[in-house]
């Protein structure tokens, strides 16, 4: 068995990871940690959990926790993970951070993206971005990973193909995105207020979302080429998924038969990416570790449309994804 640590266990991504490792053959959670005060019962954090789960949360430090485990889970707020990581690199233990502590690899990006002087630059280019469609290899004997990206994950899975294969110009990409509330996280905020939301779509954070240089940087080192994008989040009145649809220039007279050709010979051994014929939607991965994906082209113009679960295959699926590969188990187990 494979013992697993949970650091910041209360939030939605943590009790979705809980509940996929719960089914794992091969993981006995042994630690979550909360700076809630009086150890609360795991379940009555989150009540989904009774009878399942029976665990105490503790207010331990990073140390005491590895202590305890093969694997870290950091599901901490962005900023705070870096001021664990450095003592967690010291023990023997994994790290798989859910935050976007890790994920860009440069340290100025981050500040002028996060607003906030980097706290552990010097551990930056050791840390392996978690997208196993791209990075597998490079998954499979790292000490830390940083875990995508809800959004980044959806463009990225649909443009890196058509840019690898070069069926797609690098620049003027555009990215339009739709999520579910969950994805703002559990702490309550006044526009995730069932009042301020619901029955609304609205668009935020319009040329300043922090996820923009993390899609930029991957579709960079994936395809060769310097990307730019313009990327617009929307948060819709649902408890999650995301679709992304994404809008780009073709190189040359590029046809619909190409472009779903690049897309099905990139994804044809990945089991959790699906080339899809129709026109996907979000209920069709929710609750799975899927992403569906499709092209069209219009008007002299190639859009990709993706669906996933923001939870799952956006977050906590693709943590125990990469769980998987660093422990040598089937990549599909408990997903």
């Amino acid at each position: 068995m494979t013992r697993v640590a949970i650091l910041g266990a209360t939030g939605y991504s943590a009790l979705e990871l809980i509940k996929i490792l719960l089914r794992h053959p091969e993981v006995e959670i042994t630690v979550a940690t909360s700076r809630q005060e009086g150890s609360p019962h795991i379940a009555s954090v989150h009540p989904s959990l009774a009878g399942r789960l029976d665990l105490r949360l503790e207010d331990v430090g990073p140390i005491a926790a590895a202590s305890r485990a093969d694997c870290v889970f950091c599901c901490l707020p962005h900023g705070v993970t870096t001021t664990h990581v450095p003592q967690l690199l010291q023990t023997k233990a994994k790290i798989i951070d859910l935050s976007a502590d890790y994920r860009l690899k440069d340290a100025s990006v981050y500040a002028h993206w996060y607003g906030e002087k980097h706290g552990d630059p010097d551990n930056l280019p050791q840390a392996v971005y978690g997208l196993p469609e791209l990075f597998r290899e490079q998954i499979v004997g790292a000490k830390l990973i940083a875990n995508p990206g809800c959004y980044p994950t959806s463009a990225i899975l649909a443009l890196a193909p058509l840019l690898k294969a070069g069926l797609i110009e690098p620049t003027e990409i555009i990215i339009d995105s739709k999520s579910g509330v969950s994805g703002a996280g559990r702490t309550p905020k006044l526009t995730t207020l069932f009042p301020e939301c619901n029955e609304s779509l609205s668009a935020y954070n319009v040329g300043r979302h922090r996820h923009t240089p993390e899609i930029e940087q991957v579709l960079s080192t994936a395809s060769g080429a310097n990307i730019e994008v313009i990327f617009t989040p929307h948060l819709v009145p649902m408890d999650r998924g995301i679709l992304s649809t994404s809008y780009s220039r073709p190189r040359g007279d590029v046809t619909e038969a190409q472009l779903f050709a690049a897309l099905r010979e990139f994804y044809a051994n990945e089991p959790f990416v699906r080339v899809v014929d129709h026109l996907p939607a979000t209920k069709d991965s929710s609750g799975t570790n899927y992403c569906d994906v499709t092209v069209r082209v219009v008007r002299g113009r190639v859009i990709t449309i993706s669906c996933l679960d923001n939870l799952i295959k956006g977050a906590s699926g693709a943590a125990v994804q990469n769980f998987n590969l660093l422990f040598g188990y089937p990549e599909t187990t408990a997903l």
